[in-house]
């Protein structure tokens, strides 16, 4: 099996052709002299043939020397314009970020505040993917990821965006027709508009300070595995439900969707900013994340901001 270019002693060769100097060569590229030399001594062994005439006063290049310094000093121009163009973009906002998120609040909320974003960044293209399916964020070449929920890998950098509240809610006409709930116990006799792709599902939680806990199973007037689906639906009366505050807050504002049994609280929903590990991200993602991070704190359903 061949075996690969030696890229690094072609580079450091290069260098010293340029300095004139084993010495100058080092200094400029910030490595040992003897560091320098054993590059050459291995490039030349590997060859079978010198590519400098070494004397006490000056280097001169042999035949092979002379036909390769033209392609070697490519080589050392091209890495540098490599990492050049790396580190400039490291640092300046642009190129493609890749961005997933779950289909609910990709839809509702996510969308409508990308344009602020692409404005203030407009050298920053967006790709973004919606799904409910977890994306694997590695394997998948995302930038960043929106998860709902627990079950992040540890192996990933995370940091909590904020939690959600779960009001439960339901249309006042439904209300009417059914009475108020005074207990999570009542709601077994309600329609439920039921969110499938939840592992909660039908079985409905409430917690209250001095009582025990309360599991109620609900039945499914309506059930579907998209949260922003489930607001007309309600909104219509055809059940009621327990949704992430973010997808009613305007209804509840409006008198549409009233909350139903304030003193009782459902589990939050965390959502979580994932990124793939180590330490470096490039400006397009910082930036990114710095945007997202200050939009939804000011969100009126956003509680417990961790940055």
């Amino acid at each position: 099996m061949p075996h690969l270019p030696d890229l690094e002693a072609w580079a450091i060769f290069a260098k010293v052709v340029e300095k004139g100097s084993f010495s100058l060569a080092a200094e400029d590229l910030g490595l040992a002299k003897t560091t320098v030399s054993k590059a050459i001594t291995r490039l030349e062994r590997r060859l079978g043939s010198p590519l400098l005439h070494r004397t006490t006063r000056k280097l001169s290049l042999t035949e092979a020397g002379r036909s390769s310094l033209e392609r070697a000093l490519r080589i050392l121009a091209d890495g540098s314009a490599i990492e050049a163009d790396i580190i400039e973009e490291a640092a300046t906002p642009r190129g493609i970020v890749r961005l997933a998120c779950t289909s609910g609040f990709g839809v509702h909320s996510l969308a409508a505040a990308l344009p602020d974003f692409m404005r203030a960044y407009p050298d920053v293209l967006v790709d973004l993917t919606l799904s409910e399916d977890p994306v694997d964020v590695v394997a998948d070449g995302f930038d960043v990821a929106i998860r709902i929920g627990q079950g992040v890998d540890s192996s990933l950098r995370t940091s909590r965006l904020f939690s959600l509240r779960r009001p439960l809610v339901a249309a006042p006409a439904l209300v009417e027709a059914m009475g108020v709930p005074m207990r999570p116990e009542d709601l077994a006799q309600f329609p439920a508009v039921i969110p499938t792709h939840v592992p909660w599902g039908d079985d409905w939680e409430f917690a209250k300070a001095g009582e025990a806990l309360v599991v109620v199973r609900m039945k499914g007037a309506f059930r579907v595995n998209n949260a922003a689906a489930m607001v007309p639906v309600a909104v219509a009366g055809i059940g009621v439900t327990l949704i992430p505050e973010y997808f009613v807050w305007q209804e509840l504002q409006d008198g549409s969707l009233v909350e139903l049994l304030p003193d009782w609280t459902a589990p939050s929903a965390p959502i979580y900013l994932v990124t793939p590990p180590g330490r470096a991200r490039p400006a397009r993602v910082r930036v990114l994340l710095d945007f997202l991070r200050e939009r939804f704190a000011t969100g009126p359903w956003a509680q417990g901001i961790e940055h």
